[in-house]
């Protein structure tokens, strides 16, 4: 039986990790198909960017979108920052670090709301059981990172009592049953690999330890906005649409979310049981607690303002 799940689990991470591969490198000027302007939008082949599959899942009057598969954040970042794409489902974190490092980008909308879970081992039974133990996050300048370290805090443990180490998503289920590492923290559809294989159970949800917390969103560069603003204004509001989609939770938004995450039917419903797409509007004070707890942790000096980087008029009805 093990050796069947230890299979099981090498080829479900070797698939997410093939899905998760390869990049579109053509150039992203903006193009035309036919009379409809295209808008290129970078991902990464997660859960928490499920609005943007359902909204290719229709064809729109005034434009065409066209998805763009990256195979990490950093190279979806360059992408995003040179111009090959018009914007990104990403960490809003990494865009809010470009922000501040001069790049003009405009957060839009959430990617989803909850569906962050803390995974720990089978014979981790709190959380003091972690000290001294690996833990892993996508990458420091995360929301992940943010919820490990409130959950230390809550506690009564320091960030510096585990170890903590950034992992590429598709390799931390197999981290985990492996032993390398007591736990994790990621966007789905890894979580949930995890645990339907019961190599790994939850400790939290994220909103257990944050409630409202910023995760992934759309972030749009501002030249896009300002040369195509009702295009732009468009695109949001059928995004908007999409998300509202996807939380009827029926068979059809299932098979579309599928076609780019290639994971057993188990897994993916139990993801997706865990994410809520409801309400995308970024609010400011939510806003405002992920630009606090960026610098309260030192991840950044002078995160961008609510004013400077969110642009909250493309969702107004």
């Amino acid at each position: 039986m093990k050796k069947k799940l230890g299979l099981l689990l090498l080829v479900l991470t070797v698939l997410l990790t093939l899905v998760a591969c390869g990049n579109n490198e053509e150039n992203a000027e903006f193009q035309v198909a036919g009379d409809k302007k295209v808008v290129k939008i970078g991902y990464l082949p997660i859960t928490h960017a499920a609005p943007l599959y359902m909204q290719t899942d229709k064809e729109y009057e005034n434009y065409a979108i066209e998805l763009v598969k990256f195979g990490s954040w950093p190279e979806l970042m360059d992408a995003l920052n040179t111009g090959k794409i018009d914007g990104a489902s990403v960490l809003i974190q990494l865009a809010m670090k470009a922000k501040e490092q001069g790049i003009d980008l405009k957060a839009v909308a959430l990617g989803h709301r909850d569906g962050n879970v803390l995974v720990g081992a089978p014979d981790i039974e709190k959380v003091e059981d972690l000290q001294g133990k690996s833990f892993a996050i996508p990458n420091k300048y995360s929301t992940h990172n943010i919820l490990l370290y409130r959950m230390l805090q809550d506690a009564g443990l320091n960030y510096d009592d585990v170890d903590v180490v950034e992992l590429p998503p598709a390799e931390m289920p197999a981290a985990l049953a492996e032993g390398r590492i007591a736990g994790y923290v990621v966007a789905e559809p890894f979580g949930a690999l995890s645990v339907a294989l019961e190599k790994g159970k939850v400790l939290f949800q994220s909103e257990d330890i944050w409630p409202d917390s910023i995760d992934c969103g759309l972030v749009l560069r501002s030249a896009f906005i300002e040369e195509h603003k009702d295009i732009a204004k468009q695109f949001v509001t059928d995004y908007a649409a999409a998300g509202e989609q996807m939380n009827t939770s029926d068979k059809h938004a299932h098979d579309v979310v599928a076609k780019y995450i290639k994971v057993d039917e188990e897994v993916l419903d139990l993801s997706l049981n865990w994410i809520s797409y409801n309400n995308l509007k970024i609010e400011a004070d939510a806003y405002s607690i992920l630009r606090d707890s960026l610098m309260e942790m030192g991840l950044s000096e002078e995160p961008p303002t609510y004013e400077e980087f969110v642009d909250a008029t493309l969702m107004e009805q």
